[in-house]
């Protein structure tokens, strides 16, 4: 399959190469916002196209037995195994957001013929393991999360990869939030330039009361880029961070939208983003209150780091405001390593190396030691020590 395929084509024409023609309400929207390229809004920074223009192998998504283990395992898009009790099941999504601003949310939706349905009960602690496997090859795949009211979940997400290349994974996440509950997301990710390219688009819908935690790691290199919206009913909190720290000739990083519908209700926005290399981080982030929001508060923050004279960070922290009676605040800036901290820490015999890792990892360690669970913050460390490690001993050797 080429996904570029589908470019100039009508909604008609789309439902038939997709075979997707019941799909009517989902092809208008697809249609109307155009596969994405460079002079879309959502993807300006992601090189999208070269992605879209290379030929894929396709899957058959046939549900199989689930089998017993610990963890959510879904190996390219399949669910493999989870937890005794987990329900988790396949069927047609019900709720599609209608007003998602990324094209590839409803691509997303039409080249699969199910989403895997997650259910949380309780206060539960659960972890999805993604597991690719296949080289040259379109995995898509869509999960739907809920919990339950007055509960206070937690979800981690992992990755791992075989000896694979040449891959794009299309996936995300619909996560309907209670009302009077508390959903913690937190994904941990370390990309190779070869192994995958990864789009992730995300729908969160946060209901009264509630609060939303989605936090992202992001290490290494290739091309990845994750589009989040968040809808924030009244007295709903959402809280977003991110860590970036690329290194390579990668292009990463976060496009939201934050968008606050219910009156009183809160969001903050973090990014820290470290490069290396010949990097460029992304963070193109919309806060938007809408007139039915009065006393949102609402806060944005940017900050990068550049490693190397050659790295790149496209920072545009934005607001979109319909209504006088707030709290907002945005702001972004950009700087490098501070040249007398180094000289300080070398000149008491720590190398250079490990002089840029103590002063990276402690701008970083805002956003990680935010984590509350211990055993989750030395895996993001691990994480970040291996991609950063390799870069350096590439340069080295």
């Amino acid at each position: 399959m080429i996904l570029d395929t589908l470019r100039n084509k009508t909604a008609g024409e789309l439902g038939q190469l997709l075979q997707a023609d019941e799909h009517t309400a989902i092809l208008e929207r697809l249609h109307t916002l155009g596969i994405p390229t460079k002079k879309g809004e959502a993807y300006r920074y992601f090189d999208i196209e070269s992605l879209f223009a290379k030929e894929y192998d396709t899957l058959t998504y046939v549900p199989r037995e689930i089998k017993e283990s610990e963890d959510i395992v879904i190996v390219n898009g399949t669910v493999l195994s989870a937890p005794k009790g987990m329900r988790i099941f396949y069927e047609a999504c019900k709720e599609i957001d209608m007003a998602h601003f990324d094209p590839l949310y409803y691509l997303g939706h039409l080249l699969v013929p199910h989403v895997i349905k997650i259910e949380i009960d309780g206060d539960a602690h659960v972890e999805i393991v993604h597991r690719f496997t296949k080289s040259n090859t379109l995995i898509n795949y869509r999960i739907v999360l809920e919990n339950q009211s007055n509960r206070h979940a937690t979800v981690y997400e992992t990755f791992e990869e075989e000896d694979i290349s040449g891959s794009l994974v299309l996936y995300g996440h619909d996560i309907r939030i209670a009302p009077d509950s508390t959903l913690r997301m937190l994904k941990t990710q370390t990309l190779n330039p070869k192994d995958y390219a990864i789009v992730a688009s995300h729908s969160i819908q946060v209901g009264r009361n509630a609060n939303a935690i989605f936090k992202s790691f992001d290490f290494g290199g290739g091309l990845g880029l994750q589009l989040l919206k968040m809808e924030l009913d009244e007295h709903a909190h959402g809280q977003a961070g991110h860590l970036l720290y690329l290194n390579s000739d990668a292009r990463r990083g976060t496009v939201s939208q934050i968008v606050h519908k219910g009156m009183h209700s809160t969001s903050s926005q973090e990014a820290k983003n470290i490069l290396d290399g010949s990097a460029r981080g992304i963070f193109d982030a919309l806060i938007k209150v809408e007139h039915s929001a009065k006393y949102t508060k609402a806060h944005q923050n940017s900050k990068a780091i550049l490693l190397d004279e050659r790295a790149y960070m496209a920072a545009k922290p934005q607001l979109e405001i319909y209504i006088d009676e707030l709290e907002a605040s945005h702001g972004s800036t950009t700087g490098q390593l501070d040249k007398k901290q180094l000289f300080y820490l070398q000149s008491r015999g720590i190398s250079a190396t490990e002089a840029r890792k103590m002063l990276v990892i402690a701008f970083a360690n805002t956003l990680i030691e935010k984590v509350k669970d211990s055993r989750q913050q030395e895996r993001i460390k691990e994480a970040f020590d291996n991609a950063f490690y390799t870069l350096h001993e590439k340069e080295a050797s």
